[in-house]
């Protein structure tokens, strides 16, 4: 009876993920409470997340384009418990996102997860991530995975992050949406989807603009992203997925110190317009996915990608700061190729007469990148411009890895055990040599096994408890070793990878027909966790720092009633610390005689993390008129600014209201909606830039906004 529901509950779920994003869902009888699909937990094996050992959540494309942006993983990642994903409001730098605590360190981009886009990395080899070419209008879903499973997929892996395109429905359809905000936002994005015969396809195009909230923090970009799938052979199928962002000159207003944030939070550091700190970014990737099943038990998957990505930056360094010949300027300048092969071989069988997936895989990829520093100036009073160059090297990165996983289900226990082993090489090519400046040349190697182990006691069809272990490395990034502490020259080869172990238990449950609950208690010890050592203009250099302890509580409760109401909630709890003491740089150059390195006890609160965040709503639909309406809660707690907890961004409670309208006529499906953010006008701070050296922790975020959106689909 009880593989019959699953059955059937996976049949149903599948076909709704199958939807392409416009698509109404199908009818469904009331009893049914659909249960996601996921991929990410196991790779190579799907599995309903309800029966996974893992916390693992899927994000609907529909929540992530209802009455949304739809620009910033940060408008739906909130639902998700144990994640934190903070809006800088600045896309210069992109958001902050962490994982049960993994990754909040990272001063820009995404640090410490590993990313994904329809299974090709957004994660370099060096761990370094970047989600601006995530396409949010034509997604499936997203998956996030936290805890244990992690492991599986090697070096950085506090937690994956999987973003889906939607396949193509049945016949073509044209899709036009736009929208428009607070602060000058515009958005326009165009969708051409569909299906015939061997082929499925989805493409689309988004423009995005804003003048920004704060003073000097206009962006624009413009992305594409596209999928087609060919079904060569009734066992053969192949997945081509190409992408692209441009964002050019995206200005950086920098942080403000506590002083200048109360006094005027819309205001840019004068740093950043003295220098018109900005940022330009290009990339561009394709990919190609392979799958052949070879006999009833044997599959084949080989996954290859290759992109390059350009980055040009201008920081708020000082004149002086740059006179001496080993100072590598004010100027960034990055050309990145990148490339990789992972191949996959699934076998599926049975044990004791209960079905065995084993998958074992290759992987490996590869970055180069030539970067360069110059002058953020050519005259003392000419400033914010390219100057002489004081920096020129070749680096490469390249990993290896080897894993295995079996997965086994019986009536009552499913259990997965994996194994990965990682090897990540770094070497550096120095090209400037002058005066002082020597050959700074160098390479690193790092390597480490990590395993995982789940079980899952299937208590009944609607109860499940389960619990799991895994270990994890972290190496620094390229971003991470690229200076040295007290104005050295050369990459920072001294800094050692972090390693961790992560325990998990937990309850997944459906108490009442149409309500499901997920409540999970997770712990991570890190030993020589990296940590910023100092920060200041934009560059940041970094340290080992002994142990810590991440350790918390997830929830999770969703359910409807009446039909016509719905509600979800997600609570984190989390409380991670510094387990043993260290010395750090509040200033640089660090450590000297003016500027000595300064204790930080053990027991401190761990930056740019906050103990509490909570998301919950309330939508009430009719649905004869095409009409949901909703009102949002979020709360993010106070959250350290730096490693001695000299100071916080306070705790925010933000309410949000949101309505939308549906109408079907004919071939037509129009949507129309409106959202108010930060309804009571709360003054708030966005996201902190952590042991910022300047003291310009702050970065503020928006009093009430609001945003206005309409979108047409025509299916031909």
């Amino acid at each position: 009876m009880k593989k019959t529901v699953l059955a059937a509950a996976a049949m149903a779920a599948l076909q709704a993920n199958a939807q392409a994003p416009g698509d109404a869902p199908p009818a469904q009888p009331p009893e049914t409470t659909l249960r996601p699909v996921v991929v990410t937990a196991t790779p190579g094996v799907a599995q309903q997340a309800f029966d996974t050992a893992a916390s693992i959540d899927a994000v609907e494309g529909a929540t992530l384009r209802n009455a949304q942006l739809q620009v910033n993983l940060s408008e739906s990642l909130v639902r998700v418990p144990g994640v934190v994903a903070l809006n800088r409001q600045n896309y210069a730098q992109d958001l902050q996102i962490s994982v049960r605590g993994f990754g909040a360190r990272s001063t820009f981009g995404v640090r410490g997860l590993r990313l994904y886009s329809d299974g090709i990395p957004a994660t370099a080899p060096d761990g370094q991530g970047q989600v601006s070419h995530f396409d949010l209008a034509s997604a499936d879903r997203i998956e996030v995975l936290r805890g244990p499973f992690s492991a599986l997929y090697g070096n950085s892996s506090g937690g994956v992050i999987s973003i889906f395109t939607a396949d193509g429905a049945p016949g073509l359809q044209a899709e036009g949406a736009a929208a428009v905000g607070s602060d000058g936002i515009r958005r326009v994005n165009a969708r051409f989807a569909g299906d015939n015969g061997a082929w499925n396809w989805n493409l689309g195009a988004t423009h995005f603009e804003t003048d920004g909230f704060r003073e000097h923090s206009a962006a624009r970009r413009d992305g594409l992203n596209g999928k087609l799938k060919w079904k060569a052979s009734a066992d053969t199928r192949v997945t081509f997925v190409a992408n692209a962002v441009d964002m050019p000159d995206v200005q950086d207003p920098l942080g403000l110190t506590r002083a200048e944030f109360e006094a005027n939070r819309e205001q840019a550091s004068p740093a950043a317009l003295l220098f018109n700190t900005r940022k330009s970014v290009d990339q561009q990737q394709v990919g190609a996915i392979i799958e052949h099943q070879l006999d009833a038990a044997n599959g084949l998957k080989l996954t290859t990608w290759r992109g390059q990505r350009g980055t040009e930056q201008f920081q708020a360094i000082p004149v002086g700061t740059q006179t001496p010949v080993t100072h590598p300027g004010g100027v960034i300048d990055l050309d990145r190729d990148y490339m990789g092969v992972d191949g996959q071989w699934v076998h599926r069988t049975r044990l004791a007469g209960s079905p065995l997936t084993f998958t074992a895989g290759l992987y490996a990829d590869q970055l180069k990148e030539h970067r360069r520093g110059f002058l953020n100036f050519t005259s003392p009073t000419t400033l914010g411009v390219k100057g002489a160059l004081r920096r020129d090297e070749d680096n490469r990165v390249r990993s290896f890895d080897q894993y295995a996983q079996a997965n086994w289900e019986t009536e009552r226990f499913g259990l997965t055990a994996g194994l990965r082993h990682s090897s990540v090489r770094f070497r550096s090519d120095d090209h400037f040599i002058a005066g002082t400046n020597g050959d700074d040349s160098g390479s690193a190697d790092y390597s480490a096994t990590t395993p995982m182990a789940g079980l899952v006691y299937h208590v009944s069809d609607r109860l499940n408890v389960y619990g799991a272990v895994g270990r994890g490395f972290e190496t620094p990034t390229f971003n991470e070793v690229s200076y040295r502490p007290g104005g050295q020259t050369g990459l920072n080869f001294d800094l050692r990878p972090a390693y961790s172990r992560h325990y998990e238990i937990g309850v997944k449950a459906e108490p009442l027909r149409n309500w499901r609950a997920n409540v999970a208690l997770f712990q991570a010890n890190t030993r020589d966790e990296i940590v910023v050592l100092t920060n200041q203009g934009g560059r940041s250099t970094f340290q080992n720092a002994g142990r810590t302890r991440r350790r918390g509580l997830e929830a999770a409760l969703a359910g409807s009633w009446a039909e016509s109401w719905s509600t979800y909630a997600a609570f984190t709890w989390l409380d991670a610390t510094y387990r043993s003491a260290f010395t750090t740089c509040p200033g640089a150059p660090c450590p000297t005689a003016a500027n000595p390195a300064v204790p930080v006890p053990a027991g401190n609160r761990i930056p740019g993390i906050p103990r509490a965040s909570a998301f919950a709503e309330l939508v009430y639909k009719h649905r004869p008129w095409g009409l949901e309406a909703g009102v949002e809660l979020r709360h993010i707690g106070r959250i350290a600014v730096d490693d001695r907890n000299t100071d916080f961004a306070p705790s925010a409670t933000l309410w949000n209201l949101r309505l939308a309208l549906a109408q079907n006529v004919q071939r037509w499906t129009v949507r129309e909606f409106v959202r108010v953010d930060n309804v009571a006008d709360r003054n708030h701070v966005g996201s902190v830039i952590v042991n910022e050296g300047n003291s310009r922790f702050f970065e503020p975020a928006p009093g009430r906004t609001w945003l206005l959106g309409v979108s047409a689909l025509y299916a031909f």
